[in-house]
């Protein structure tokens, strides 16, 4: 009976043993996570290529004009486009592209001065300037035509989507009192120098010095 009692305590103070020798040791210290990811860097916008980019399609809408190009028009302007013309209303993409497609805008001279551009981010810029029509007509559906010349203020604010810019909304109000160029002031020339007035000549004496009268003779002497 002993020796089954000895051999059933065996293996419970082997465990204990074991027990005391794992159990009460300090649990180890968690391993720092060296897998986190790092932090992306935004890479800042080529400033210079977008204003570049911007500065060539605002100055290419006289040509645009000119040559009734519908091809750049669509390709430059969104398909949501939102434009406010000087008279308050709405226009679209497709309202562009049949003015121009059909002539109904035409100027003698349609120049863009003061242009500026303003870089907003990777994908977003706005253009600013001041738009010289002369010459200037538009025909509205109802075959009015109106007289547009004029300077007006606009600002164009353009995205870039897919890799092209698009102009995502344009603005324009007239000039109410422009400011005439000023022409150049011509230089008046110098008067020619007045010649100077010859001195007089001396006017020689009109009469000879008379000649010295002589003295009278003395007395004669007394006689005696």
């Amino acid at each position: 009976m002993k020796r089954i009692l000895f051999t059933l305590a065996l293996p419970m103070g082997l465990a204990l043993m074991a027990f005391n020798q794992t159990g009460c040791q300090p649990a180890a210290e968690p391993v720092a996570n060296t897998n986190t990811p790092a932090v992306a860097r935004e890479t800042p916008p080529d400033t210079a290529a977008i204003e570049r980019e911007i500065l060539r399609i605002e100055n290419d809408w006289p040509r645009v004009l000119k040559e009734k190009d519908v091809v750049a028009v669509g390709k430059v302007e969104a398909d949501d486009l939102i434009s406010v013309p000087p008279d308050g209303s709405l226009t679209t993409k497709a309202q562009d592209i049949k003015d121009i497609g059909e002539g109904n805008l035409t100027a003698d001279s349609w120049e863009i001065a003061e242009l500026k551009v303003t870089v907003l981010g990777a994908d977003a810029a706005v253009a600013s300037g001041r738009t010289i029509i002369k010459g200037g007509k538009y025909k509205a559906a109802n075959g009015k035509v109106m007289n547009i010349s004029g300077q007006y203020r606009f600002v164009d604010t353009f995205a870039r989507r897919n890799g092209e810019w698009k102009l995502v909304a344009a603005a324009a109000v007239p000039v109410m009192n422009p400011v005439a160029e000023a022409s150049p002031t011509p230089t008046p020339k110098a008067s020619p120098a007045t010649a100077a007035t010859p001195a007089p000549r001396t006017t020689p004496a009109a009469t000879k010095p008379a000649p010295a009268t002589k003295a009278p003779p003395p007395p004669p002497a007394a006689t005696p």
